[in-house]
């Protein structure tokens, strides 16, 4: 356990240390690191999430760098990696909801939507679902037809968006 406790207190130095040194791309251009020239200060962690940065390109602007050991190092780049990849997740995952909780118009015809088997038709008509969501549970509906009905529903909201108060 004392091995273990040792790591976790050297992955929090390193990690209290990497998000206190920052720089601008301007800063990192002398590196030969590409990066958007938006003159925007980052912390070495927000720099190791971009594409292409590692810990040891850094390491010349900051020598410091190199006193991490190599398995803190390796720890931090791979919690950055699978970070960014949870961000992504939780992302979609929003997302998903949002478009289960769309609301269907009662008076939409499924027959208009071009997309869509004779079969998943009958299916929506017979049931008339509320919402996306209640389509998607719809047994035989298949995710082509889900995703035709949500890309039809969308149009519709774009092209007719709500009124507002003073419309």
């Amino acid at each position: 356990a004392h091995l273990c406790e040792e790591k976790s207190l050297a992955l929090k130095a390193a990690r209290e240390m990497l998000d206190d040194l920052q720089a601008t791309p301007g800063e990192l251009a002398p590196l030969g690191l590409e990066v958007g020239r938006d003159g925007k200060k980052r912390s070495v962690l927000r720099w190791l999430a971009t594409p292409g940065i590692t810990l040891e390109q850094l390491a010349a602007l900051w020598p410091d760098l190199k006193k991490i050991s190599p398995e803190v190092a390796e720890q931090i780049e791979i919690d950055i990696t699978y970070d960014a990849y949870l961000k992504r997740q939780e992302a979609d995952i929003q997302a998903f909801r949002r478009d289960e909780a769309l609301r269907l118009d009662p008076g939409l015809d499924f027959d208009t939507i071009g997309s869509l088997t004779t079969e998943a038709r009958e299916k929506l008509n017979a049931v008339r679902p509320e919402t996306l969501g209640a389509a998607a549970r719809i047994p035989g509906l298949t995710p082509a037809a889900i995703t035709a009905l949500l890309r039809h529903v969308q149009r519709r909201k774009d092209r007719n968006p709500l009124p507002t108060m003073d419309s």
